[in-house]
């Protein structure tokens, strides 16, 4: 009988005192499992960390913006930003197009008509900075200190080569409006007339390849300027007209029309960026010590 048993044993591969160490083996591991199930729920116990997919501008990439918000936002939700930078009109369609989760943008008409067309919701106004003319220090054109129209009227007038990105970003739609609202058809069959199609740190240093003038938001520039350790190849010639703010806000996809996009975690991330202490943050972000971005969440 004894032989019996014992031959069982062996039979199974173990003896009675390896499995009672798998045994005790085994209690801490479900202990912890229990725990961190208590703690944080059953679905953070077993799944990996939740992401929040979001389509931005290149200015709040490209200033570093979000790779100091990013890391505060995760540690205190639990929540990983991830991102796309690219034009507002492209991000736009991106959220059209169930793509992504929240937007990060900064065209105010086309961002309320993506909200009217049933795409998107919860829109609020984040921050702001404002769009400037910058152009050789030598100022061929002669535009220093005048309005941007008049501005546009000399460089058009004087067929000195202006860079535009060309690519439906927020900052080529601001562009668009300002050669209109100077009376000025815009001019994309001129030779003077640069298009990119590219982003707006390119879209500068091309410009300063060709000895010419583009329009820009503030804080990229700053960025430019900084890349530039103090002699930047293009100044800042034309700013201050109340035309030349340049808003943006966060807007998260609509359920209703997308039905997989994660619009709690999008909603989430909305109330934490228009919160005090990320608003104190937004501000407190600079470079050379200059305020690259303003909060004005309401």
């Amino acid at each position: 009988m004894n032989s019996m048993k014992k031959r069982k044993w062996m039979g199974n591969g173990m003896g009675p005192r390896v499995a009672l160490m798998l045994i005790f083996g085994l209690i801490p591991v479900l202990i912890f499992g229990l725990i961190i199930e208590l703690i944080f729920g059953p679905e953070q116990a077993l799944c990996e960390p939740q992401s929040l997919m979001m389509a931005t501008t290149t200015s709040t990439d490209n200033t570093g913006l979000l790779d100091e918000l990013a890391p505060a936002f995760r540690a205190e939700t639990g929540i990983e930003l991830k991102w796309t930078a690219t034009g507002t009109g492209k991000a736009l369609k991106l959220g059209e197009n169930c793509d992504v989760d929240l937007l990060m943008v900064h065209a105010p008409g086309a961002e309320k008509q993506f909200v009217e067309s049933g795409f998107g919701t919860d829109r609020k106004e984040i921050m702001y900075n404002d769009f400037v003319v910058i152009g050789p220090p030598s100022d061929w054109a002669g535009v220093k200190g005048k309005s941007v129209s008049e501005a546009l009227k000399t460089i058009q007038e004087k067929n000195k080569v202006f860079v535009s990105r060309g690519d439906n970003s927020g900052t080529h739609k601001s562009e668009l409006s300002l050669w209109k609202a100077a009376g000025i058809s815009v001019p994309e069959k001129e030779s003077w007339y640069v298009q990119t199609g590219q982003g707006m740190l390119s879209t500068i240093n091309i410009a300063a390849e060709r000895d010419g003038y583009t329009l820009t938001d503030r804080g990229t520039y700053i960025k430019y300027e900084s890349n530039a350790k103090g002699n930047p190849a293009l100044v800042i010639l034309v700013e201050g007209d109340e035309v030349l703010k340049n808003q943006y806000s966060v807007i998260a996809v609509d359920p209703k029309h997308c039905p997989d996009v994660r619009s709690d975690l999008a909603k989430q991330f909305i109330t934490w960026i228009t919160s005090e202490k990320v608003q104190q943050q937004i501000r407190d972000f600079k470079l050379l010590g200059k305020a690259l971005f303003i909060p004005n969440a309401k």
